[in-house]
């Protein structure tokens, strides 16, 4: 006889797990289906583990720096596999966090692969996709994430070809580096093994890189790695990929012609894509539009009744943050409550390399497409006595309001610790927040969120740290 459930959860990521314990949470009979490791993508192969390298790679940029700091330290060396062992450490422990959550939640997990089978139903499918079992659930959630996307000349072979996850596992340190997207993904491998020694070309479509970012921010990262040694290469595109010997070359078309570089490996970084196949979707009603699942984004209820798909699998942005959100929202729902919906104009994004990028609403650019007539303010790190003292003086604070009504359109940051400050832009803008009212809220000094405070005081012509002269009204 099948175990029933209110709820059913397949995938156990940011979005499924969060699903499962606020049902249970709620009352709700709840199981979790996952076919890996509980955690998902981003706690096993993607935000917690890559986040782990970064920070090996900030700490050694540090101490390799530590003469400026006064200090006297011998030679550092990387010890790579040293480096990666620790990074799945940190995941191993994420992920045993969310077996003890299911635990104590008293949440079911059934180790296997989640397929819709008839109106209520899951057939649970071992790795030789035999079915185990079925269970019955009244409301039945898919959070099964995505995946790297795959060109068609970029077929990855995991070892010179390769993906994110290959990325973070390397049983060796490459001397050479070509990646291929210069996205949040691709540009956190980029510095981090730039970083550590490996000799890294970066290849960007766009006319930026991080080109979803305001363009001020992808420019003035560009011109620190530059700096740095990374080679960066903007408005190209990898046309071929030749095998020769252990190593490969790449013809990258370029606004000056083709150029052909030889590398070790080719990290290939050009998005996600929703993991919808094998989930019995077109049998059950479920639509899926353009590689995600269509849903109605107040309940997240795709078009076959009780059936609910949140995260990666829905389409951009693919967030852990928002996925999670989308799971408190959709279970709430389901429980009869009454959730605030997402404003999806205000999630922010984060890209964690050095100097760190955070964003959140409307670049410039996007702005005055809207119609805005607009205040811009800049205030760089450079002027902040925080800043200096911590010796990290790269990078700026970018504010966007409207002119009419004040209203924060956007906020773009690049810096040391950035990605812990853009939370206040985030509450300010969904509290409505005026330029004038962040200006008038008292700033603590020295640290460098006050940096936000004097970009917004720069937009309105009231900054007193730059040494600019006022404009005439």
């Amino acid at each position: 006889m099948a175990k029933e459930f209110d709820v059913v959860v397949i995938g156990t990521g940011p979005g499924g797990y969060v699903a499962a314990i606020r049902a249970s949470q709620l009352g709700l009979k709840t199981a979790v289906i996952e076919k890996r490791d509980l955690g998902g993508v981003c706690l096993n192969i993607g935000c917690i583990p890559t986040k782990a390298l970064l920070k090996s790679a900030s700490v050694f940029e540090h101490t390799k720096h530590a003469k400026d700091y006064g200090l006297k330290v011998g030679d550092v060396e990387v010890d790579f596999p040293a480096v990666i062992k620790r990074s799945r450490g940190v995941a191993d422990g994420m992920s045993k966090g969310v077996q003890f959550l299911m635990k104590t939640n008293k949440i079911e997990v059934i180790k296997g692969k989640g397929v819709l089978a008839g109106k209520g139903e899951v057939n649970i499918l071992d790795d030789k996709d035999k079915k185990t079992e079925t269970v019955k659930a009244k409301h039945i959630i898919l959070a099964t994430g995505a995946r790297s996307r795959e060109l068609p000349n970029l077929k990855f072979d995991g070892e010179t070809i390769i993906n994110s996850e290959n990325a973070m596992k390397m049983e060796k340190q490459p001397k050479r580096m070509l990646v291929v997207g210069a996205g949040a993904i691709g540009i956190e491998f980029a510095y981090f093994y730039n970083t550590i020694g490996t000799e890294v070309t970066v290849v960007e479509l766009q006319k930026t890189i991080l080109p979803v970012e305001d363009e001020d921010i992808g420019k003035e990262l560009a011109k620190i790695y530059k700096k740095a040694g990374m080679k960066i290469m903007t408005e190209s595109s990898v046309e071929k990929v030749e095998k020769k010997g252990k190593n490969v070359i790449v013809t990258v078309k370029t606004p000056k012609g083709e150029e052909k570089i030889e590398t070790d490996v080719v990290l290939s970084a050009v998005g996600v894509v929703g993991n919808v196949e094998g989930l019995g979707l077109e049998d059950a009603g479920v639509k899926v539009e353009k590689g995600s699942i269509v849903v109605n984004k107040e309940t997240y209820e795709t078009d076959a009744k009780g059936v609910y798909a949140i995260g990666d699998v829905i389409g951009a942005p693919w967030l852990a943050h928002k996925a999670s959100h989308e799971a408190i929202c959709c279970i709430e729902k389901i429980a009869g409550m009454d959730p605030q919906a997402i404003d999806y104009d205000n999630i922010p994004g984060c890209t964690y390399c050095e100097p760190q990028v955070a964003s959140v609403g409307l670049t410039e650019k996007m702005a005055k497409e809207r119609g805005h007539e607009v205040k811009i303010g800049k205030f760089p790190f450079s002027a902040s006595g925080k800043a200096a003292a911590s010796g990290h003086k790269e990078g700026f604070v970018k504010v966007v309001f409207d002119a009419k009504y004040g209203e924060w359109l956007g906020c773009h940051m690049i810096g040391d610790g950035v990605t812990e400050m853009i939370a206040e832009a985030v509450l300010a803008r969904d509290l409505e927040t005026t330029g004038h009212e962040v200006i008038a809220a008292v700033h603590p000094h020295p640290t460098l969120s006050e940096a936000i405070m004097e970009a917004a005081a720069e937009a309105y012509n009231e900054g007193v740290h730059l040494g600019t002269p006022p404009k005439k009204k």
